[in-house]
């Protein structure tokens, strides 16, 4: 993908004495008194302002917070404790300032907190005159926040089409330099898990990869439904007996490439949703009517860790049973740690894929963990993101 990257322009010598605005992910959580509960998006934006900072720039950032009304303003929608937290992160001080659309006034070498940019009319639906107002205070527009990159905003889609110079910030530029060498340039073979509670939530997606991947693992309901495809019994589990068409033509169409769709040969049932609901190890083709699968089983776990130790690239996309769950977390403990053994490329995003991720420890055994949730799917869908699109053509002139 060709882009112009912040890090080229800083090699250049371009940005130094420059107006920088730089569009941040800085979305999160707070708990009712204000205070940031969880800051990895805050601290996975620190590179791109420091290289700002260090490289001469008069740095701008702002970001979205929360789903505030446009145009009315409450505390809880405000940027402060971000800006705090940044500014500690940062060794120095990161005034926030409100009402910046009409202009600010920053010196190269500081750094401005702009506030939440969802708070002004027009941004959702990119409102061109306010994009134009955007990209007027700067000399370069810097997008960093992939977990935005499929919405088409003012701050995100509108400035860099009337910015003077358009680039991707370091976070950005690795989502997509991981985001090819899994899809587009993947070593092979190419196996891709996704999992979740319905097929018709990701039915784009498995029909998209279907058409890419050498092995495509189900888990979670989704699995259930295509274990009713492959003419199995799964008792009261969670399926969608309406999708089952389409199921079944994921895994012809994956068969006619040579590849597999893999049913589970075992599952660990129980016969409520519970964390201590008995557990129970069945052969797939002996589910009762009154059992759940909240599980793949230990046969299958093995199965599928085999495929993952063999891979040359993995995708990873949820996790195949009810992990919160210790009785009924094997499987994704399984799969995860043999994800985390494998040679392969790996890239993994989606917010429960992150859980299981944290409760193994295994954060330094992928190869990419992606910062975007909407934004990672779509990719998976095979859609151009907006924020790629414009920067590519931005990058041609």
């Amino acid at each position: 993908m060709q882009i112009l990257r912040f890090s080229d322009l800083v090699a250049a010598g371009q940005v130094a004495g420059r107006r920088v605005f730089i569009r941040a992910d800085l979305n999160v959580p707070q708990d009712d008194a204000g205070h940031i509960t969880e800051d990895t998006r805050i601290r996975a934006s620190v590179p791109c302002v420091q290289m700002a900072l260090q490289a001469g720039a008069a740095v701008m950032v702002t970001s979205h917070l929360g789903r505030p009304t446009e145009g009315d303003f409450k505390p809880e929608d405000s940027l402060a404790p971000v800006a705090r937290r940044l500014g500690e992160l940062l060794g120095c001080e990161v005034p926030l300032t409100s009402g910046w659309i009409d202009g600010v006034d920053v010196a190269p070498g500081q750094v401005l907190m702009l506030e939440n940019c969802r708070l002004n009319k027009g941004e959702k639906k990119n409102d061109e005159a306010l994009a134009r107002k955007m990209a007027a205070l700067c000399d370069v527009f810097v997008h960093d926040a992939f977990g935005t990159a499929h919405r088409a905003e003012a701050s995100t889609y509108g400035i860099a089409q009337f910015a003077k110079v358009a680039c991707a910030g370091p976070l950005l530029a690795a989502e997509i330099d991981a985001i090819t060498k899994a899809l587009a340039a993947p070593r092979r073979p190419l196996v891709a898990i996704v999992a979740g509670s319905k097929v018709s939530t990701k039915l784009t997606i498995l029909q998209s990869l279907a058409a890419k991947v050498d092995g495509l693992i189900v888990g979670g309901g989704i699995a259930n439904t295509f274990m009713l495809a492959a003419g199995l019994k799964i008792g009261k589990s969670l399926a969608e007996p309406d999708l089952v068409g389409q199921a079944g033509a994921v895994i012809t169409a994956m068969a006619a490439r040579g590849a597999e769709v893999p049913i589970p040969v075992d599952v660990v049932c129980a016969k409520a949703f519970a964390a201590d609901s008995p557990a129970t190890v069945k052969a797939a083709n002996e589910v009762a009517d009154d059992d759940l699968i909240l599980d793949i089983g230990p046969r299958t776990a093995e199965m599928l860790a085999a495929k993952l130790r063999g891979a040359g690239t993995i995708v990873w996309n949820g996790p195949v049973g009810v992990f919160e769950f210790d009785a009924f977390s094997r499987g994704t403990e399984t799969i995860a740690r043999a994800i985390a053994g494998s040679p392969a490329f790996s890239i993994a995003g989606g917010g429960d894929t992150l859980a299981a991720i944290a409760k193994y420890g295994i954060e330094r055994d992928i190869g990419y963990i992606s910062t975007g949730g909407g934004a990672f799917l779509e990719v998976l869908e095979g859609k151009m993101l907006p924020a790629f699109e414009i920067l590519q053509r931005r990058a041609q002139g």
